[in-house]
């Protein structure tokens, strides 16, 4: 494989960053070049490229989609588990789901990777029905959307071997919610995935045709962007949520300079913000 020093030269670097941004949003940092070689190296041998520079001349030429979606699919984190973080979870099970009583709730995961998130949503949403029996009667559906091709695809199978079900779940969560293919592979129950529609979805790009939802979940993904290309991605989250809907965020996210359309909800643990009407 070729070397970091030999492929990702300085200028190559700074293209490919432009490249990249332009192209789904990410912001690599100055010294993320043992990244791109990590991540690219097979690619660029592959192909026979010596330098990124050829990688970036054709990319950024019309037509090779194959290519362009394999650079972008290598480059997105896709680092999930279950039921991530926690309170999340018990903050829709225990103060959101509640209070919804439209019909039917709709609920976007957005940037949901191998499907741990919006599985977990649709767990959430089994057990609070089964708490409430005659909640929700209109039903339910969960959008989850990615960037990456190949990891949607892996989402909508739903199977997922021992290792991948043990970050986050126990015995007891594996048998109740999946059933077993054979010695390593389980698949998550029908009544759950049934719920749950997977989308490709650029968030740079306009995502209006979604439709309007009751819940937000756009967690540990806002800080792969800068903070214009944030700021509108959140903007048109609210106009994506129903008066009064919900946006979840990851840990280390935060609203700045959306008071206007956003206020902070304490949970204890966790906060939650509460789309403003306007």
């Amino acid at each position: 494989m070729l070397s970091s020093t030999n492929a990702i030269t300085p200028n190559g670097y700074l293209r490919f960053r432009r490249f990249l941004q332009k192209a789904c949003g990410i912001s690599l940092g100055d010294n993320k070049q043992y990244l791109v070689a990590s991540r690219l190296g097979r690619t660029l041998e592959r192909e026979g490229f010596t330098k990124i520079e050829q990688l970036v001349d054709v990319l950024e030429r019309e037509g090779n989609h194959r290519l362009r979606e394999e650079v972008i699919n290598a480059m997105t984190t896709n680092e999930t588990l279950w039921f991530r973080d926690l309170h999340p979870f018990t903050i829709l099970k225990n103060k959101i789901l509640p209070e919804m009583t439209r019909a039917p709730l709709r609920v976007w995961s957005a940037a949901s990777s191998t499907g741990q998130e919006a599985y977990s949503i649709s767990m959430v949403i089994e057990e609070f029905k089964g708490l409430r029996p005659g909640v929700l009667k209109a039903g339910e559906r969960i959008v989850a959307t990615d960037i990456c091709t190949n990891i949607l695809q892996h989402a909508k199978q739903g199977e997922y071997d021992s290792l991948a079900i043990a970050r986050g779940l126990g015995d007891d969560a594996q048998r109740k919610y999946f059933d077993k293919l054979n010695g390593s592979t389980w698949k998550i129950k029908t009544h759950l995935s049934s719920r749950v529609d997977f989308k490709h979805l650029n968030l740079i790009d306009s995502f209006s045709s979604l439709g309007k939802f009751d819940i937000i979940f756009c967690r540990n993904v806002l800080i792969y962007f800068n903070v214009e290309l944030k700021l509108d991605i959140l903007k048109r989250m609210h106009a994506s949520l129903n008066p009064g809907g919900y946006l979840f965020l990851g840990g280390s996210e935060a609203l700045s300079g959306l008071s206007s359309l956003f206020e902070i909800v304490q949970c204890h643990p966790g906060i939650v913000y509460k789309a403003k009407i306007l």
